[in-house]
């Protein structure tokens, strides 16, 4: 994790995530050139000409400045107001193929950890095993392309891998191109 950076709870490593990169870039919001970019979502009804410093997403002035949000609410029902004004408005979105969502566990926002394969989610077996039983909902319901699918991660699907902030158990979530 980069020491120079804002910390954001719900987003600890967004360097390792790819959603934050260095750069020369001058942030859109404050006009600075501070050595990193956002480069992830942001959702907005107005028009964006350029891009993000992290200290403009940790404060809140991107979001207040441009209405708009760095991640959708869908997926986190049931989390404070505060919470979800921290994820949606103060905190780094991530890159994926379908609409990005965060996942919720013991009734906060859980933190990003990032994408990930079947070797990585190996290593949450409460994070794969959640997984499968998304995806048997999905209707996978064949074991052994279900195993495929799973083991095959990173070509056509892929994970996200959260970890709970109150427990500390991981989640994810497949994303498909």
């Amino acid at each position: 994790m980069n020491v120079d950076l804002p910390f954001f709870r719900y987003h600890p490593d967004p360097v390792a995530s790819g959603s934050i990169h260095a750069s020369a870039e001058s942030c859109v919001c404050c006009g600075r050139s501070t050595g990193w970019i956002y480069t992830a979502t942001f959702y907005s009804a107005h028009e964006v000409g350029g891009r993000f410093c992290p200290w403009c997403i940790a404060d809140g002035s991107a979001a207040d400045r441009f209405a708009g949000e760095f991640t959708d609410s869908y997926g986190l029902d049931g989390v404070s107001g505060d919470v979800l004004h921290e994820v949606t408005r103060r905190t780094p979105g991530f890159h994926a193929w379908q609409d990005p969502h965060w996942l919720v566990h013991c009734y906060d926002a859980s933190a990003f950890v990032g994408e990930v394969g079947y070797s990585e989610l190996a290593e949450h077996p409460e994070a794969l095993e959640q997984l499968r039983t998304d995806l048997r909902m999905d209707g996978c319901h064949d074991e052994s392309r279900l195993e495929s699918l799973l083991t095959h991660l990173g070509g056509g699907m892929t994970a996200m891998l959260f970890r709970c902030t109150v427990c500390g158990d991981h989640l994810a979530y497949a994303d498909a191109s």
